[in-house]
């Protein structure tokens, strides 16, 4: 579905991305690990257009998409959850859902804010309620319920797990499976690389702006490297 070539980026000088290749097949996690600075955020934001590259290439379903504008990528259906959740504050929990679905000039948004409310009761229930006015947890749950408003083909997920109990991160991670069997094609950047791992079919391990080692989920896990820098093992 997805295919990255020697992709590179930069922040001014300082190049953030350096000669990154990966793919994602349709129907699959694919985690994203490494450190803070290694790259992770940048890459997804390369991928949704929010973020110029420097060189390389991005095809989605074989079609380049380098040079498409970002609100152009959400149309194919490429849907980008952002670290830190960017969500409308003063905007009730309804509206920031149906901002969600502002590319789909023509779409009845009625049944697609029933499905949400359906995997997302508590949603349903503080529908009214200001979007800043929710604990950490309700506000990732609404983020990606936003996402979902706008259809997505392949979602991008910056960090879903980050700063939430964790009680609260094995329900995120339960609702990413879910997604997963709906269909979803998922690219997952997570500091918990332990639950990354845990649910991905494959990964790749960023290390300053460059992939360093690739391979299934199960394969990575049990790397010595990967188990002594992120496992803590």
């Amino acid at each position: 579905m997805l295919s990255v070539e020697k992709l590179a980026s930069a922040y001014g000088r300082i190049e953030a991305l350096h000669d990154v290749s990966l793919e994602v097949h349709a129907g699959e996690i694919v985690a994203l690990i490494g450190a803070n600075g290694a790259g992770k955020t940048t890459l997804l934001g390369a991928i949704s257009g929010v973020q110029t590259i420097a060189a390389g290439s991005i095809r989605f379903e074989k079609k380049p998409i380098e040079h498409l504008s970002s609100h152009l990528r959400v149309a194919l259906g490429i849907i980008h959850v952002p670290e830190g959740r960017q969500l409308f504050a003063p905007l009730s929990v309804e509206d920031n859902l149906k901002l969600g679905a502002w590319s789909r000039r023509r779409a009845d948004v009625t049944l697609d804010l029933a499905r949400v409310y359906d995997m997302f009761p508590m949603l349903h229930a503080m529908r009214k309620v200001p979007a800043g006015a929710l604990s950490g947890g309700q506000q990732q749950m609404l983020a990606v319920g936003r996402a979902l408003m706008a259809n997505p083909r392949l979602l991008l997920l910056d960090e879903p797990s980050m700063g939430l109990a964790p009680r609260l991160v094995d329900q995120i991670l339960e609702i990413i499976i879910g997604l997963r069997h709906k269909g979803l094609t998922i690219v997952l950047v997570e500091q918990n690389a332990r639950a990354a791992l845990a649910i991905a079919d494959r990964a790749y391990v960023l290390e300053t702006g460059r992939v360093t080692l690739s391979g299934r989920a199960t394969d990575v896990r049990t790397d010595h490297r990967v188990r002594e820098a992120y496992l803590g093992i």
